[in-house]
């Protein structure tokens, strides 16, 4: 009877050992171990936006916002991150006021858009992000680019991010006129 006992612990030893083994192998590499051989997101910056552009901006993505009767907030940062001009919209949620700056600061101080940030939580798992300073890890904000050069972002907030987006869209299009 032990030597059908000592068997029996020796299968299930290797058994525990083959699915060790195997699950070892089949885990994929962690693919923030890769280096590219580029920099990603390495925007140069240009002047800071100056005021009649940042409205034009604001004025192009509360026109689309008001084409779906959505209520937002709208930010424009310059390349620093600094505030250069902001409009609420009327009946916009107050909590959005200061969303809608933060997704801008944040498209600006890491040059792309939050929705980078958003898709790395939400589609790869990479929580690190929540750990960044000054991260927002929601869509609605994307850096102004002038000739190539980073001048600011925008940031909308009081719709489902994909609302902000597309508000943010037509503000960032409207600069390029």
């Amino acid at each position: 009877m032990s030597a059908r006992i000592a068997l029996t612990v020796t299968m299930i030893a290797l058994a525990l050992g083959v699915s060790a083994s195997r699950a070892q192998q089949a885990a994929p590499a962690n693919p923030l171990d890769a280096v590219p051989e580029k920099m990603p997101f390495d925007v140069p910056y240009g002047a800071p936006i100056v005021l009649e552009r940042a409205l034009a901006a604001i004025a192009a993505a509360v026109a689309e916002a008001r084409k779906h009767d959505w209520k937002l907030n709208v930010a424009i940062v310059d390349s620093g991150g600094n505030l250069v001009a902001f409009q609420r919209m009327d009946g916009a949620q107050l909590a959005s006021i200061q969303i809608a700056e933060h997704k801008a600061r944040t498209a600006a101080m890491f040059r792309r858009e939050t929705k980078v940030f958003e898709n790395g939580i939400q589609q790869s798992n990479y929580t690190y992000i929540l750990t960044l300073d000054g991260v927002i890890g929601s869509r609605g904000g994307m850096p102004l680019l002038e000739a190539g050069k980073l001048i600011g972002a925008i940031g909308c907030s009081g719709g489902t991010g994909s609302q902000d987006e597309v508000a943010c869209t037509a503000g960032v299009t409207a600069l390029k006129r």
